[in-house]
């Protein structure tokens, strides 16, 4: 069994080099030959380097992340290899995709190289100290906080899964989320006429956020004209040290009260955390660059989380649907400060319908898909195991029921969604959760302000219902980019995550798969009329589908969430549902049904 490093150097390079045979250069498939027989693997021509890099491919998929076992590498002039360890191996790719680059400052590119590089190294660091302190402390109960808190290795197709440059080695302790520390929130009392705030339900935020405090209520002296702010400890630093908040707090418009309240931990994304004593979750700015971006609350997000709340109360999708649920971002407060778009008080409250045993069974996707520690198996492969050895069926038929309940709740909800409604959701597998108490998937939930699309074709219909959608930045779109967006989120990063997972598992074939998938999507084109037919048939019907260019984006330093050029995150790809196998095995199926 692999060392922590071990498992950690391995990821690295897994999650690295598939990004770079997605992104830069696809590789050559070849059969290496070892001392003990043959492999199947990738080669790479690194030309600038005068050398070749070769991976053993332990296990393949086609819809997600190939397995990379033993590395070589060999001068171009030689004819001998030599086993490679990954972190060099994976160095050599970075050099490579920065000497491919033509026309770029030669001063700027290396600039870059080192950025990544660092990021590199920094989500190793973050890996290995996470997978050794899982191994120590493993739980395998599913519990909504114990899978936001178990993603010690990040995601497959990022190529520095678990960088957080801004957060040292003792705040993790307390603010990272796979080492399970419990904190304080820190309050502020702001002049009221500071305030902004808003909320889509009956209560209002400021005594939402009161709620927050428990028992610390009872002794605390807040003034009449005063709101409370609850924000991450973490953020409350970098706010304290900036001259004009100092200034506001000289002037006594902002009172720093210190750490109150019940005690909240970290989930999957760092930024929100839950409180199993408390009814809402809440989400900060941090200053804290977590994979791509430093994660700031943008006012518009704001402002669309109440709206969308609003939106999903006045469609009565409670009322229409019973196996779907968005957890709504339905209150936020902040302060307003002169001259600046944001202050960095931004708080939004999201929702907890996940408190003590109604958590039991929730898990997100990317909770369920995620590589397993050394010696371990997947949480979806011990869940269909299990279901195996209560039923009378074999493995791979339980995973194919299973996969098929799992389209019924968590994908054909959001297109009909779209179709009858105009609302996309950017539902990757770490917004989406599913209820799998019984084993099977019954209810999917969606969370995260920070991704709705709404189709410009229903802006009449979406508008009339709530008004304040046309005025907010950045949520209205053309359904062709929706098309793309939704396309990656749902299908490439969340639904494809599923199928690798069970291929690589060895629970059921990819291609029988994506043949279940072919025939969910026709059934979604078969029966809606509008936005969400086309939607199916464009993921059905083209040769390529979107996917994220994340490589790209670490290539040249960009923050995505602060990017302008949004088209160059996106690129596409080979379309899996167009592979040869799965279309001849799709027409099968579909001349047996008939």
């Amino acid at each position: 069994m692999q060392s922590s490093r071990q498992a950690a150097e391995t990821a690295t390079f897994q999650s690295f080099a598939n990004c770079y045979l997605r992104e830069v250069n696809p590789g050559t498939p070849v059969v290496h030959r070892t001392a003990t027989g043959t492999v199947d693997g990738v080669e790479w021509s690194l030309p600038r380097q005068h050398m070749l890099l070769r991976a053993e491919i332990v296990s393949a998929s086609i819809c997600g992340p190939q397995y990379f076992g033993r590395l070589w590498s060999r001068a171009i002039s030689e004819t001998s290899w030599r086993q490679i360890e990954p972190l060099p191996a994976l160095t050599a790719l970075i050099h490579e995709a920065y000497r491919r680059m033509d026309g770029g400052e030669r001063d700027e590119l290396r600039t870059f190289e080192v950025e990544l590089l660092a990021r590199v190294l920094d989500s190793y660091q973050q890996m290995h100290n996470y997978i050794e302190r899982a191994e120590r402390g493993y739980r395998e109960e599913d519990h909504f906080i114990n899978a936001e808190q178990s993603l010690v290795f990040g995601h497959w197709q990022h190529p520095t899964p678990k960088s957080r440059q801004g957060m040292t080695y003792w705040q993790q302790e307390s603010y990272a989320p796979e080492l399970r520390g419990h904190f304080r929130l820190h309050y502020f009392a702001a002049k009221a006429d500071l305030v902004r705030q808003a909320s889509a339900g009956v209560l209002q935020t400021d005594a939402i956020v009161r709620g927050l405090l428990g028992p610390s209520s009872e002794s605390l002296h807040i003034g009449a004209d005063e709101c409370l702010i609850p924000m991450h400890p973490l953020q409350a630093e970098a706010l304290l040290l900036q001259p004009d908040i100092q200034a506001l707090e000289q002037s006594g418009k902002l009172r720093s009260i210190g750490p109150l309240g019940l005690p909240f931990t970290a989930t999957s994304s760092v930024r929100t955390v839950y409180s199993d004593g408390a009814d809402w979750m809440v989400k900060f700015s941090l200053p804290v660059r977590i994979t791509n971006s430093v994660r700031i609350n943008r006012r518009q997000e704001l402002d669309a989380g109440v709206a969308m709340a609003r939106l999903m109360q006045r469609i009565r999708l409670v009322e229409r649907v019973t196996d779907f649920r968005v957890i709504h971002d339905s209150a936020y407060i902040t302060l307003d400060l002169p001259d600046r778009e944001e202050s960095g008080f931004e708080v939004i409250l999201r929702e907890n319908p996940f408190r003590g045993k109604k958590g039991l069974g929730v898990v997100t996707v990317a909770a369920l898909t995620a590589d397993p520690l050394p010696g371990r198996l997947s949480r979806l492969e011990r869940i269909i195991r299990e279901l195996a050895v209560r039923g009378a069926s074999g493995v791979s038929d339980i995973a194919l029921a299973w996969f098929n309940r799992y389209l019924a709740c968590a994908v054909e909800p959001l297109i009909r969604l779209y179709d009858d409604h105009g609302v996309a959701l950017e539902a990757h597998q770490q917004n989406s959760l599913l209820d799998i108490s019984s084993g099977y998937p019954s209810v999917s939930y969606y969370r995260d302000n920070q991704g709705f699309y709404l189709s410009e074709r229903h802006r009449g219909q979406l508008a009339g219902l709530v008004p304040e959608t046309e005025t907010i930045a950045s949520l209205y779109f053309a359904d062709g980019e929706i098309r793309d967006r939704f396309a990656y989120y749902l299908i490439v990063n969340q639904v494809f995550s599923v199928i690798s997972r069970m291929g690589h598992d060895g629970l059921c074939d990819e291609g029988t798969l994506l043949c279940a998938l072919r025939a969910h999507l026709e059934e979604c084109a078969r029966t809606m009329r509008g936005v969400g037919r086309e939607f199916a048939r464009h993921v059905l019907d083209l040769p390529t589908i979107t996917s994220k260019a994340n490589l790209t984006t670490r290539l040249f330093d960009v923050d995505e969430l602060q990017s302008s050029g949004s088209t160059s995150l996106y690129r596409p790809i080979p379309n899996p549902l167009r592979v040869p196998a799965a279309l001849a095995a799709s027409r099968v199926d579909h001349a047996i049904a008939s």
